[in-house]
Order: structure tokens, then C-alpha cells, then sequence
């Protein structure tokens, strides 16, 4: 079970790290840049709120115990 535990901890992390660095690409790269810039700060945004949606899934799922 510490392993379980372990491993939703570095995925908190890595989905929490995903956001930053997409914030982070929204606000150092001018917009001037084109599509290139809109997809990099959705693709980052996105793979965040994935990996943290599907932690809070886990996490909160009712009954049996979700593996990742």
C-alpha cells in the first residue's frame, strides 16, 4: 500500500509540474509565436489536469480500492 501511495504522490507531482510549466509557457513566450505557442500551453494544461483528474478519480472512487 506505501507503494500505491508513493506512486499517486510522484503523479500529483509530475500532473502539478505539467500546469506549472504550461503557466509558465503562457507567460514567457510572446503570443506573437502563433499556434505553436497555444498548442504548447494547452498540450501542458491539459496532460496536468489529466494526471490530477484521474488521482481525484482514484482517490475518491467509491468501494474498491482503485489501482493506478
Amino acid at each position: 500500500m506505501a507503494e500505491t501511495q508513493r506512486d499517486q504522490l510522484l503523479l500529483a507531482v509530475a500532473g502539478a509540474a505539467c500546469i506549472g510549466v504550461g503557466i509558465l509557457i503562457a507567460v514567457a513566450v510572446p503570443e506573437s509565436d502563433g499556434p505553436a505557442w497555444a498548442m504548447a500551453v494547452a498540450g501542458c494544461l491539459a496532460a496536468g489536469v489529466l494526471l490530477l483528474g484521474r488521482l481525484a478519480f482514484a482517490r475518491f472512487r467509491t468501494g474498491r480500492r482503485a489501482v493506478l
